[in-house]
Order: C-alpha cells, then structure tokens, then sequence
C-alpha cells in the first residue's frame, strides 16, 4: 500500500520553515532585517526600509555597505537554499527536524564585486540571485538589487564562493 502524499500546506509550512531557519542563521541578515519570500523554488529578498539603513541622510541615500551586505546575503542564502531544496525534495534531510543548530553549512565567501548603478532611495529593497555555476567546490553567482521596478536595478554584483563539503565527500 502507497503512502499518500502530505497535504499542500503542511508541506509548505515546511519549506517555509527551513527558509527562515537558514536566513535566520545570519545574523548580520537578523540585523539588517532581511527577510525572504519564496514561490516555488524561487526566492526574492527583501531589505525593508529603516533609518538606520541610511548612509548620507543629506540625500537621503542607502549605506553602500548595507547594499553590499544584502546583496551578498541574497546570493548566500539563495546558493544554498538551492542545495537545501534538492536535499529536501530527495528525502536526504527532514526538514521537520531542521533548525540553526543542524543546518548544512553556507557557502563561503571567495570574491564579492558590487556594481553601485544609483543611489539606493529610502524605501524598501528588493534583490534575486541567479546561479551561474554551482559545482562540487565552487559556485558563481549573480544578483540584482531594485526598488521600484525590477527593470532599473540601483545595484548588481557578482560572487564567487566555496562551496561546503556534503555528506559522503571529504572538505577540499
């Protein structure tokens, strides 16, 4: 006899959990109040707006550094939700039982190049990572950070990282 498949909710309610679970293990992302929305597969941060978020308050304009850090944060958190979600849907992690303290280790920082194309308005934030390449060791990401419309991006960069060693393989 087949097991029936969970419902649509419950199955979302965990996905949705292991997502903040591993944002959540930033706390540089906790900080900044970065958040994550997901459909399906894809993610899209949000970087809400916040007066601390302002680096030139004559402008007003967003820190270079906060645009930075939640650019980079999107494509950390979106290489390895990548890798998480083909953990999850194999059925090689449970995430009913996944919290910060048993999540797979993020991807590491190699090289970070940001594109500052506009000055960042006070408002909220939006940015979506694309993966290039993801291998066994290395992975190269790609990332757009908008405002108001996604076709005028205020910031782009590129990232470069080392990936964590998987179960069953040994660390580089």
């Amino acid at each position: 006899m087949s097991r029936r498949p969970e419902p649509v909710q419950v199955v979302k309610e965990r996905r949705d959990a292991a997502l903040a679970a591993l944002a959540g293990s930033i706390p540089y992302a906790g900080f900044l109040g970065i958040r994550f929305e997901r459909m399906g597969d894809e993610l899209t941060a949000l970087l809400p707006y916040d007066e601390k978020l302002i680096g030139n308050p004559v402008l007003p304009a967003l820190h270079g550094g906060v645009t930075a850090a939640f650019l980079e944060v999107t494509a950390i958190v979106g290489l390895a939700w990548t890798h998480l979600w083909e953990e999850i849907e194999s059925g090689r992690i449970d995430a009913r039982h996944l919290g910060a303290e048993n999540l797979p280790a993020l991807p590491r920082t190699i090289d970070f190049t940001v594109d500052y194309l506009r000055s960042g308005l006070p408002r909220d934030a939006y940015a979506r990572a694309t993966i290039t390449r993801s291998g066994r060791r290395y992975a190269s990401v790609r990332v757009e950070a908008w405002q108001d419309n996604r076709a005028r991006p205020h910031a782009q960069a590129v990232g470069h990282f080392l990936m964590p060693a998987r179960e069953g393989r040994k660390a580089p």
